[in-house]
């Protein structure tokens, strides 16, 4: 396989989970703001955090942090290279250049939701008819996750796209994670110390992991037992350890992985010795930065051994993003 249609079909993987996770992530925030009570004041920056793009935010919208700004900067904005609309239409564009290696149904799929993105996609912004648009995208990921899985051949172009799914879910946990647990809600009082279970509950909710925490802890929210799901659990499809197995696991299919697999295995070391009664303590954020890093490392060492001639020159704060 050549290194550029592999490349392309990883980079898929990572614009449809992308795109997803950055989806509901939106429709998630939006719902919080009916579970507060009044009086408890919800920022929306933390959602341009969690995509690290608050440098091109602020080129684009000024110090305007408005509900309005943010859902149309991670939705419609065609400059934001990680919203919704801009990670569909490169996937789109990856799907039309290797229609040969996916199935035709995946390209009606994405070639359909890109138009209603164009189309309709700014009249779904306002909240009355936000979450309609949103739905459909998350369906529609779900939907080319499914299409893709059931009738693509298994082959070294489908563990590339795989990997790329992998690493992307990895990384979109940690930074929901990260964003999510620091200054969500914004208040110091007293009185609303109570609420910070709905804090959990809303990092759960971001990863679709609500449900499957109740079935697996069978204990309340709490942070320690929220963080040790999302981050160790083996089971559950949105966590980051079950998905540097998955990228394990698939490594040997292809050849020369020996470099990506240390690095691997180092980040599933760090998360599988984590304490997180301690960790959220103190330390946290700096130990998710090395999470993160570790998943920069993970993305740098595929790029080399299969994409590039040369050590990867992309900093490790926009791993994640495709210009």
């Amino acid at each position: 396989m050549l290194s550029r249609v592999a490349e392309n079909l990883y980079w898929l993987g990572r614009y449809i989970v992308r795109a997803e996770n950055t989806a509901r992530l939106i429709s998630v925030h939006s719902h919080l703001l009916l579970d507060l009570p009044r009086g408890m004041k919800l920022g929306w920056s933390p959602l341009v955090d969690i995509l690290g793009a608050n440098q091109l935010f602020a080129e684009r919208y000024g110090d305007e942090w408005s509900e309005a700004n943010v859902v149309r900067f991670l939705i419609t904005d065609a400059e934001h290279g990680s919203s919704v609309a801009a990670s569909i239409s490169a996937a789109r564009e990856i799907l039309r250049t290797v229609r040969d290696s996916t199935p035709r149904d995946a390209w009606e799929q994405i070639n359909g939701l890109h138009l209603f993105l164009q189309e309709k996609g700014e009249r779904h912004l306002p909240r009355a008819q936000r979450q309609t648009g949103l739905d459909r995208v998350t369906d529609a990921m779900l939907l080319m996750r499914g299409v893709l899985g059931a009738n693509m051949s298994h082959d070294v172009g489908y563990q590339f796209m795989r990997i790329g799914m992998s690493l992307e879910q990895a990384d979109m946990t940690t930074r929901i994670i990260d964003v999510r647990t620091v200054d969500l809600i914004q208040s110091k009082t007293d009185e609303l110390r109570p609420f910070q279970h709905i804090q959990w509950m809303s990092v759960l909710r971001s990863l679709m992991a609500y449900q499957a925490y109740r079935r697996h802890e069978k204990i309340r929210v709490s942070g320690p037992a929220v963080l040790r799901f999302l981050l160790q659990d083996r089971g559950f499809p949105r966590s980051v350890t079950f998905n540097l197995n998955a990228l394990a696991n698939a490594l040997p299919r292809l050849p020369a992985y020996r470099g990506s697999e240390r690095s691997i295995d180092r980040v599933r070391a760090l998360i599988q010795d984590a304490s997180f009664d301690r960790l959220l303590e103190r330390g946290l954020h700096e130990w998710l930065d090395e999470v993160q890093i570790g998943l920069g490392k993970t993305h740098e060492a595929l790029s080399c051994s299969y994409f590039q001639p040369a050590p990867s020159t992309v900093s490790t704060q926009s791993q994640s993003q495709r210009r």
